[in-house]
């Protein structure tokens, strides 16, 4: 299950509004298809990122993944624990798991991403 209050990209990144920041991660179903992560490489912070264009990437056992972000901004803070022990992002995706906290210079980009219900509904459709 995703957690209710927390927006989702079709891309599989998950946000949580904190004002004009988002604290930004992969959700659960990614992790989980990503198979065991072993290497993060993210922009470091006072980075510019633009919504809908990778940022980030995300290496497992089975492939090398972007991470896109879903809005425009600045990346203020790197979750450091995590590019150190990747495996965090398998052990709680939604909670210690995130990846960057982003700057939003348009919080109105907010408006296209899914809700829980909807993120749900999505990933049904693609199995």
């Amino acid at each position: 299950m995703n957690p209710e209050g927390l927006l989702y990209s079709s891309e599989h990144e998950w946000v949580r509004r904190k004002g004009d920041h988002v604290v930004l991660g992969i959700t659960d179903y990614a992790q989980q298809a990503l198979g065991d992560i072993v290497y993060l490489e993210v922009p470091e912070e006072g980075t510019q990122v633009v919504a809908d264009e990778a940022f980030a990437e995300v290496e497992s056992v089975k492939a090398v993944s972007d991470i896109y972000s879903p809005v425009t901004g600045e990346i203020v803070k790197v979750n450091q624990k995590v590019i150190e022990s990747p495996e965090i992002i398998h052990e709680d995706p939604y909670g210690k798991g995130w990846i960057v906290v982003i700057e939003m210079s348009d919080p109105s980009e907010l408006d296209n991403l899914m809700t829980a219900e909807e993120y749900e509904e999505f990933i049904r459709e693609l199995e």
